[in-house]
């Protein structure tokens, strides 16, 4: 029988195998964007290097036309690039905020121990190198990680980045009543140790899967208290070890990083570029007109229905690959306004055959075709591509099923042909079934996809009312009363996927302690979604070194979330992003920010 270590030493080598033939299963030859190839499930843990390469060479991942011409001459150093954001964030602190504009900012700031290359392996940025059992970094029971830290780190401020930077990060996450937005892996941890200022050891109460998706960004101890963070000066000016340093921040206008002196490979001339100006605009409409213009060389996601005005324009390329999870719309099971109580039902939504109905009565496939020039696949699970991908359906388009559903939840056709409640499981009689439905403001593809839901549900007797919010309001945090943490709405739409391991998006979407309270405001189970088999598959998952009975725990999970209808999938979505061809250094990242490899870009 193998040994503990070596299991663990298996599922590591399995799993980085996995990540090389998933990146390597992109579409490399057509000339449009196309669905994700399916993936099959491993069924051997074939050998594999004990770290990632940190020279692996990425693995197309888009159209051809959609990729820059190599240059005919090295990097270029100076300039200043332009790029537009069309999200707005109202922090710039990693660990309090969920919007990915920021971290498109942050990346190019704020560094952690490792990261996620193009290719879907972990490489080392903060530590030498990513912990394994060879390196003596992982112990054979995978409780106890240990990283070293790359000798001469130093803050953009001068200052010596250590472990107790690490350290800090860690308890300041933790400390209570900080508002960080999550604590999903790092309640996990039992302790961190500096036995000396280049070695951090990371003990866990139990083996944690996801281990290297932790520590992805570092605070240094500098930063304030730990337990004030919602206080810090930093929150809007942060000190960071990555290219550049922020020189400016001025909240729904723009963002000015300069070069940081004091980045590690500040001798091998990086960054090339001088500065970056982030231009945070009201709206995609607005980022398109200042990318065709000129006026910005990178705009940030605008979206697999943008392509077809992306290819009219004269000097503008984009990459486009696919995403895990996509496009859907979260159902609220609970009848918990401001998280007073998260297990009394929802009147209407409480009853899994109303949700049901509403997934079966969406026309995914019309919202593909109308909207998205029939470009990416409908929707069908948080696990639709990627190396632990589900043969989990989505909802067809059924309805007559629907109708047959409701009549049968005690939601019958009033007089106007909407429905009322009579015998239902929760609502008194002669309520009316009406949902508020949100999403955020500024998005052309959503808001029209919101027409097309409305339509349908009203097909089947469903009212439903649009209530949309700027994306720092409907995702923003507990306490700035933000809808989806408080549970104050009905139907919610947004995108939502997953890193290249699953398993932190997975806990977070269905994981019952993962539920936002006013106790637990870090939760993210928006959908109130609560099941003891849901939590003891994620329990065993989190505990299991096995690659392939990972997959087959969060397989169970999706085939859960599909039959209590927690969460409808409309459409797939990929990690498209623009820019000009002047820009040269560019490459696609599936798994991470499109800023993650900022250091590398230069101006033709």
């Amino acid at each position: 029988m193998l040994t503990r270590k070596l299991s663990v030493f298996a599922f590591l080598s399995a799993l980085l195998m996995l990540f090389v033939l998933a990146a390597c299963a992109a579409p490399t030859a057509a000339p449009t964007p196309a669905a994700p190839a399916p993936t099959t499930a491993p069924t051997a843990a074939a050998p594999a290097p004990t770290t990632a390469p940190a020279t692996a060479v990425p693995a197309p991942t888009t159209a051809p036309t959609a990729v820059p011409p190599s240059p005919t001459a090295g990097p270029k150093r100076g300039g200043t690039m332009y790029i537009a954001l069309w999200q707005t964030f109202p922090t710039l602190n990693f660990f309090m905020s969920t919007t990915t504009s920021m971290q498109e900012v942050l990346a190019l700031v704020v560094e952690g121990l490792v990261t996620v290359s193009s290719d879907g392996t972990y490489i080392p940025v903060l530590a030498k190198e990513v912990p394994s059992t060879a390196n003596g970094g992982l112990s054979a029971d995978g409780k106890t990680i240990t990283y070293k830290l790359k000798e001469g780190l130093l803050w953009s401020d001068g200052k010596s980045l250590t472990c107790e930077d690490v350290k800090f990060t860690w308890q300041a996450v933790m400390a209570p009543g900080t508002g960080v937005s999550s604590t999903t892996g790092y309640s996990s941890i039992a302790s961190v140790d500096c036995p000396d200022p280049l070695t951090v050891v990371v003990k866990y109460k139990e083996f944690y899967t996801p281990f290297l998706t932790r520590f992805d960004a570092i605070l240094p101890k500098s930063a304030g208290d730990a337990t004030n963070m919602k206080n810090w000066a930093y929150n809007q000016k942060p000190i960071g070890s990555g290219p550049f340093k922020i020189d400016e921040y001025v909240s729904d206008d723009h963002v000015t990083l300069s070069r940081n002196d004091n980045y590690r490979d500040a001798k091998a001339g990086k960054p090339y570029l001088d500065k970056i100006v982030m231009r945070i605009v009201p709206s995609l409409d607005v980022a398109m007109q200042l990318l065709a213009s000129g006026e910005v060389d990178i705009l940030w996601n605008p979206g697999t229905a943008s392509i077809p005005q992306l290819q009219k324009m004269s000097g503008v390329k984009y990459t486009d690959p696919p995403r895990m999870g996509g496009e859907r719309i979260y159902l609220n099971m609970a009848e918990n306004k401001d998280g007073s109580d998260p297990t009394k039902p929802h009147l209407i939504l409480g009853d899994v055959r109303v949700r049901q109905a509403i997934g079966l009565g969406i026309n995914k496939q019309r919202i593909v075709d109308q909207l998205l020039f029939g470009k990416v696949p409908v929707g069908t699970s948080e696990l639709n591509t990627g190396p632990f991908q589900c043969d989990t359906k989505g909802y067809p388009f059924d309805a007559e099923k629907a109708k047959k559903l409701l009549d049968e939840a005690g939601w019958v056709p009033g007089s106007d042909g909407m429905r009322v409640a009579k015998g239902a499981k929760y609502a008194p009689d002669g309520t009316r079934l009406r949902l508020k439905y949100s999403t955020t403001t500024g998005d052309k593809l959503r808001e029209d996809a919101q027409l097309l839901v409305l339509q349908d549900l009203r097909s089947i007797g469903v009212e439903t009312y649009i209530e949309n919010l700027p994306s720092t309001v409907m995702l923003g945090t507990w306490d700035a009363a933000a809808p989806r943490k408080r549970g104050n709405f009905d139907l919610a739409q947004w995108s939502s996927n997953a890193s290249v391991d699953p398993h932190s998006q997975m806990e977070g979407l269905w994981a019952s302690w993962q539920i936002p309270t006013p106790q637990n405001t870090g939760g993210t189970n928006y959908s109130r979604f609560s099941d003891p088999k849901a939590d003891e598959a994620l329990k065993q998952a989190a505990g299991e070194v096995d690659v392939a009975k990972r997959r087959v725990l969060y397989c169970q999970l999706t085939q859960m979330a599909y039959d209590q209808a927690n969460t409808i999938y409309l459409y797939g979505t990929t990690r498209t992003h623009a820019f000009r061809d002047r820009v040269q250094g560019w490459v696609a990242n599936s798994w991470y920010v499109m800023t993650w490899n900022g250091q590398d870009w230069w101006l033709k």
